[in-house]
């Protein structure tokens, strides 16, 4: 747990008792702070009153002696309608913070790395934590990802913080100075939550606030706001910019180049692998990954040889083209995080013979956009409340098969790929990327994502018993 050196003996309300507030409610409380808490959630408050937090309504607390506001991510403090919290510490002057505020001014000596971007970040931040484990150091990967901040250890001066930050996050750390600074890209999203596309830019951009003579800027060139931003940012003196990109080339940078990966770090444009070798990380999209891990463990002065050995042994994320395992030639994978149509796009872009499982709760537009992609694609097995919309949208082409659920659609799904192989048509893939929202038959994409994990299992026994 880390400590809130900043904060001891100063009265601190916390609101949104979830598991980073809750966290960061405990680590105030810990490190001497006068801590009282609230959550709209009577669940969320019985679990803090259980941790001897005090809770106490809002309309109660005397605003005036309160030294800072910190606010969980999930709630407005501006757009669309500030939150009551929000609200009353604007009225009486009260910092609104963050808990990688509360990291950032715990006294840590320890390189403090932050990821951003609209898409890739969870992937690049485990894989940037997994390349410098993989290198012997003492680190800490969390934030958006994984652990709640302050729930991290504290490091020594040698160790490191990876840390995945949304815009909601970049919003409420006014003090933090990060080392190695990641964007990887932008592309509209949240937009409600930042009264528009200029303010999600302008939250990302935060991530650059407190930089300066030392630290290291690593920014994806393959958007135009990004490609604006690091622009911008060369005009900081003393700051190195590390310009990224999985489609062109980035002088002085890390990119891909066909299927290579290149360090033009110091200006020799050096093939450093194959990525299509990194089987865990399929993709274009991946690239601009890997090119900003590469440029983020250099910067970390990580040996070439063990961030390819690193990248290497990177199992991947749960529910992002998680490769599950293989039956009779077929292979599982296990995209439930892609809960758009874009997001399933990446993926079926990668693969060859595809008998594709679709479908829940479709985002606006539904299906439109991924006809390019059918190419590969050797059957549809549609699930949920969007299946009629899939059905009628992909229909004219690619075979479509409204299955209902999701162990329905898995095992016919197999049964297709399964004849497929047999046939001697060469190897095929079960894919959930289901391009739609889980929330019909699901509590979110994670349990979807278990859910085909599990009935996996359950084929994998059946082909055992019948060998």
């Amino acid at each position: 747990m880390i400590a809130c050196e900043a904060y001891a003996t100063k009265h601190v309300v916390v609101v949104g008792l979830g598991k980073s507030g809750l966290a960061a409610a405990r680590a105030l409380c810990r490190s001497g702070a006068r801590v009282v808490a609230w959550d709209d959630g009577e669940e969320a408050r019985a679990r803090a009153s259980a941790d001897a937090i005090a809770v106490r309504d809002l309309a109660l607390i005397d605003w005036s002696r309160v030294d800072a506001l910190v606010l969980s991510p999930g709630i407005a403090h501006t757009f669309p309608t500030p939150h009551p919290a929000a609200r009353l510490a604007k009225q009486a002057g009260v910092p609104i913070i963050g808990d990688s505020e509360l990291l950032a001014t715990s006294g840590t000596d320890a390189a403090m790395i932050a990821i951003t971007g609209t898409n890739g970040k969870s992937t690049t931040t485990a894989l940037i934590g997994h390349i410098l484990q993989h290198a012997g150091r003492e680190v800490e990967v969390g934030g958006n990802l994984g652990p709640a901040i302050c729930d991290m250890a504290m490091l020594e001066p040698d160790g490191a913080y990876v840390l995945e930050l949304s815009s909601y996050q970049l919003e409420l750390c006014p003090s933090a100075r990060f080392k190695i600074a990641v964007l990887l890209n932008i592309s509209a999203d949240h937009l409600d939550r930042h009264g528009g596309m200029h303010g999600y830019v302008q939250a990302k951009k935060n991530i650059f606030h407190n930089q300066g003579p030392g630290d290291v800027a690593v920014v994806g060139i393959d958007d135009p706001s990004c490609r604006d931003t690091a622009l911008e940012l060369h005009r900081k003196s003393g700051l190195k910019v590390v310009p990224i990109s999985a489609t062109q080339t980035a002088p002085g940078g890390v990119y891909i180049d066909g299927a290579n990966l290149i360090d033009d770090l110091r200006g020799a444009a050096q093939k450093i692998i194959d990525v299509s070798r990194l089987i865990h990380l399929p993709g274009i999209h991946n690239g601009q990954n890997i090119a900003a891990a590469y440029a983020t463990a250099r910067h970390m002065q990580v040996a070439v040889e063990t961030i390819v050995d690193g990248m290497k042994s990177f199992p991947g994320l749960a529910h992002r083209q998680e490769r599950v395992g293989e039956l009779s030639g077929v292979t599982f994978v296990n995209d439930s995080k892609a809960t758009n149509a874009v997001a399933a796009a990446r993926a079926l872009a990668c693969y060859d013979n595809i008998f594709w499982i679709a479908g829940g709760i479709a985002k606006d537009g539904g299906a439109v956009g991924l006809e390019p992609f059918m190419g590969s694609v050797r059957g549809a097995f549609l699930i949920g409340a969007a299946a009629p919309v899939f059905a009628d949208q992909l229909g004219g082409h690619v075979p479509t098969n409204t299955c209902g659920d999701l162990p329905t659609a898995t095992r016919a799904a197999f049964s297709a790929a399964e004849d497929w192989v047999a046939e001697g048509r060469g190897s095929a893939m079960v894919l959930l990327s289901p391009a739609c929202a889980s929330f019909d038959q699901f509590e979110n994409f994670e349990q979807r994502g278990e859910a085909f994990r599990g009935i996996f299992a359950e084929l994998e026994k059946t082909c055992r018993r019948s060998a």
